[in-house]
């Protein structure tokens, strides 16, 4: 169940990325097989600074529930890093952070 959330530059566009990283995330076989629950959304920036020069990038967030290991997380991210590099980006920063969410507090309702 990720909450994938990818932030990108404007002069990127969401509809490239978005099934990359779905494939990415379902490759690690650490979700639902049919990744029905693999929830991805995209913000794109017009407004960043990225050091001295303004250059592409790509930052994304896959948000899990705790309890998963170290080799996990690091498989997931870097199987969603795999896939967004297939585009082969020129001057371009990307990035791929696993995030715990608590399952203890963590709420969920489906209407």
């Amino acid at each position: 169940m990720p909450h994938c959330i990818i932030e990108h530059s404007s002069t990127l566009t969401s509809n490239d990325l978005l099934p990359l990283v779905f494939q990415g995330a379902l490759d690690s076989q650490l979700f639902a097989d049919d990744g029905s629950d693999i929830k991805l959304r995209a913000l794109s920036f017009n407004d960043y600074q990225t050091g001295t020069i303004k250059s592409d990038f790509i930052h994304i967030v896959l948000k899990i529930l705790s309890g998963r290991s170290g080799d996990d997380k690091q498989k997931l991210s870097a199987l969603v890093l795999a896939q967004i590099s297939s585009l082969n980006f020129k001057d371009c920063s990307i990035t791929v952070e696993v995030v715990d969410m608590d399952k203890a507090s963590y709420s969920k309702l489906v209407l």
